[in-house]
């Protein structure tokens, strides 16, 4: 069995993914997209939203609603400048993404309709307006109270890109429709996990383990309320790319046997 290692070690990024759930009949849904094929990290596969920190999302002077930045820090076991650019990553790409904002015009309350900011929205994707500006313009406040802090995943060595990304769960926000208006995304959905994961199984998509990992935890609960209610702890997951003596590749990471069980995955013909 060889260890894949065909770049040199990259040291990873800092990078936040938001888990956005929404009740149903048939229990919590999650917000996933698509990536667009030809994009140099995940091209083609099915994630949530999210994406690197920017250097000024920690330097960001925003106002803000909830856990003070000490709290994340604790929770993540970082300093505290590297806690407030993950949490303003995570509300940043999320709005960027799908469209969907943490924010509001007071501590207790939450943008109702973010259809009129669809401009700003264009110009933070294409780093024209920071994000502190747009929150200071439009008077704002940053609500990290409606997220949770949930999983850190980071990359494996020998991958030309590598993130240190920390997971986050939020309820949408009522009247925010959440949209694929953006360069990055080819389809989105909202779907049960157990769908989500049906459709991978059945080869429609492609899921890494970190979003397989997620949609699976994240199906063991009945309610957004439960979701969010969760305390879950959060241990540095450091996935192993190794390859078999047939010459598939795989990753080693806890709990790994459902997912080679249930469907080929995305290192099985490089």
């Amino acid at each position: 069995m060889a260890t894949f290692d065909p770049h040199p070690e990259v040291a990873p990024k800092d990078a936040s993914t938001v888990i956005l759930v929404r009740d149903s009949e048939s229990g919590p849904e999650v917000f996933m997209l698509r990536r667009v094929g030809g994009m140099a990290f995940a091209g083609g596969m099915t994630v949530f939203p999210g994406g690197g920190v920017d250097p000024q999302d920690a330097d960001a002077d925003v106002a803000w609603s909830g856990p003070p930045v000490s709290w994340w820090a604790e929770r993540f076991g970082v300093d505290e400048g590297r806690a407030k650019a993950l949490v303003c990553a995570a509300v940043r790409e999320t709005f960027e993404e799908c469209g969907v904002l943490l924010a509001g015009p007071t501590a207790d309350t939450v943008v109702a309709d973010t259809a009129g900011y669809a401009q700003a929205r264009k110009q933070l994707e294409a780093r024209e307006l920071s994000f502190s500006q747009f929150l200071a313009r439009e008077n704002l406040v940053l609500r990290a109270d409606l997220l949770r802090p949930w999983a850190n995943w980071i990359t494996p060595v020998g991958e030309g890109r590598r993130y240190d990304t920390r997971f986050f769960v939020a309820a949408a926000p009522t009247g925010q429709i959440a949209d694929g208006e953006t360069s990055e995304a080819a389809e989105v959905t909202w779907q049960t996990p157990e769908q989500a994961v049906t459709d991978w199984t059945e080869g429609r998509t492609m899921l890494l383990p970190p979003t397989w990992s997620q949609l699976r935890a994240i199906g063991e609960y009945d309610t957004v309320a439960e979701v969010l209610a969760a305390e879950p702890e959060i241990p540095v997951i450091l996935p192993t790319l190794y390859q078999e003596e047939d010459g598939s590749w795989r990753v080693r990471f806890p709990g790994q046997e459902p997912y080679y069980a249930a469907a080929a995955h995305p290192w099985a013909k490089r």
